[in-house]
């Protein structure tokens, strides 16, 4: 790969060096807390430079992707769940890639085809090219001025230390074992080196590989852009027979039409109670409901995608059977989410059951599209479930599940007198704003003035770098060292 680098390129690299030092500090000193937010800021601040003759593309879904990855690197200052916590060390990464080599794309690329994601991965893998090559170019640079029969000396010179370097281990071994006073002054040899400290040695290699990483991609995004091939139109695409589809939808709907007039009958009606607590009835089918629903969204989204409809009789035959399977999934749906609910009744609420009533609500919204689709062929299935998926995820990483958690729990315990109080003090710092809170109401909860008394020991005694500041464990903190446990 010939390339030629300019002034610009060379201020680019150094702002990129930067930012390898900052995302050295953001990430790699103490817990992730504001500095995540921080890094993004710098990191769009770079961006927006270099890229600041740009013609961008696709900017509406541009700007969408942009303004969920500054939510989600705001939540790690906003709140302190370690599930999200977690998993937004690898999305918002993702999010960023897709949304650079999207808003860089040619303008009319279609992003929601599948052919974006062969030119996603082709851009990754011009960024690796493009880091050799200039790797190459700098180490030519360097060569300049330099006699070549110098540089052949040199070569020569480091080859024989590798070659020394087994034999020397082995010799130094032999010597330490047959002297003492030999093997105490070879052992003293590492404190002539303490400047070479190999966590600073490791930082340093973080710091060069951060670097390389945002200065290739953005440095391929920037130049020529690759010449995207359009798939010929005669290409031949997996197909489904129609008769074959409809016979198997029309089998699985008996069934499904039959257990809908089971949940009718009896769940809906509340009559089950005779055979089972409501309780053990929604332990006892919940998942297998949820997994039923999943395993017909997909056999819906792969008869919309694959199928073919050539006459208008399959077609309209096609499309009811779709839609009956799209209902059934919905009361499926419908009975699942009523089951948990009895669950939590009985159980009280957890963040994994909280987080799943919350997929559910997405699931209908993604069946409600769904339908809509079966009739209506020109809307694209794949560019409505990425948006909507992004934003369902922004949204609960956000809002901080773990509020409601603590509430709901709050107010079942008004009710029932039952509280976990060991369960909340496992959740973030919310669930310790909720023991505060439970504290100030009743204090005589058992065990939760000893459990409040250890979280006041920590606070008073733990510190954080600025990288991990947080404003929710800040509020904890104040509020653990202002209580007043008698």
């Amino acid at each position: 790969m010939e390339m030629k680098i300019g002034k610009s390129d060379w201020l680019f690299l150094v702002g990129c060096l930067l930012l390898g030092i900052l995302a050295e500090e953001s990430f790699f000193r103490d817990r992730i807390g504001i500095s995540y937010f921080v890094f993004i800021l710098a990191f769009y601040s770079v961006f927006m430079w270099r890229y600041r003759r740009f013609p961008f593309s696709h900017q509406r879904i541009g700007y969408l992707v942009l303004c969920c990855i500054w939510l989600l690197s705001a939540s790690y200052f906003l709140n302190e769940n370690l599930f999200f916590y977690a998993l937004n060390i690898l999305v918002i990464p993702g999010l960023v890639l897709f949304h650079l080599v999207l808003v860089t794309s040619p303008k009319n690329f279609k992003w929601n085809q599948s052919s974006f994601v062969s030119y996603f991965f082709t851009r990754l893998l011009d960024a690796i090219k493009y880091n050799a090559a200039f790797t190459g170019l700098f180490g030519k640079s360097l060569k300049q001025g330099v006699a070549e029969d110098k540089l052949i000396i040199w070569k020569k010179v480091m080859i024989g230390v590798l070659i020394s370097v087994p034999v020397l281990l082995i010799v130094l071994r032999l010597l330490m074992s047959a002297d003492t006073q030999f093997e105490r002054m070879i052992g003293n040899i590492p404190d002539w080196f303490r400047i070479f400290d190999a966590e600073g040695i490791i930082r340093f290699i973080i710091i060069l590989f951060c670097t390389a990483v945002f200065f290739g991609f953005m440095q391929v995004l920037i130049k020529k852009q690759i010449k995207v091939i359009k798939q010929q139109t005669d290409q031949q695409v997996i197909q489904l027979d129609a008769i074959i589809t409809i016979t198997v939808l029309i089998l699985i709907n008996v069934v499904y039409v039959l257990f809908t007039l089971v949940q009718f009958k009896y769940f809906f009606s509340g009559t089950l109670q005779g055979d089972f607590t409501y309780a053990e009835y929604a332990r006892k089918g919940f998942f297998e409901l949820l997994f039923v629903t999943l395993i017909n969204l997909s056999i819906t989204v792969t008869v919309l995608t694959f199928v073919n409809r050539t006459t208008g009789i399959m077609k309209r035959l096609t499309q009811v059977m779709l839609t009956v399977l799209v209902l059934a999934s919905s009361v499926m749906l419908s009975s699942a989410f009523l089951r948990l609910s009895l669950y939590e009744d009985a159980y009280g609420f957890s963040f994994i059951r909280v987080l799943v009533h919350s997929f559910m609500i997405f699931l209908a919204v993604i069946f409600t599209y769904t339908l809509v689709k079966i009739w209506i062929e020109k809307l694209s299935l794949l560019h409505f479930y990425f948006i909507s998926s992004l934003l369902y995820f922004t949204t609960i990483t956000v809002i901080d599940l773990d509020k409601i958690v603590v509430k709901e729990n709050i107010n079942r315990y008004e009710v029932s007198g039952k509280i976990d109080v060991h369960y909340l003090n496992q959740l973030s710092s919310t669930g310790v704003l909720g023991l505060i809170e439970l504290y100030e109401r009743d204090r005589n909860i058992p065990e939760l003035h000893t459990i409040l008394l250890e979280r006041q020991e920590e606070a008073q005694s733990e510190s954080h770098a600025w990288q991990s500041y947080n404003l929710k464990r800040a509020e904890v903190t104040d509020k653990l060292k202002d209580l007043q446990l008698n």
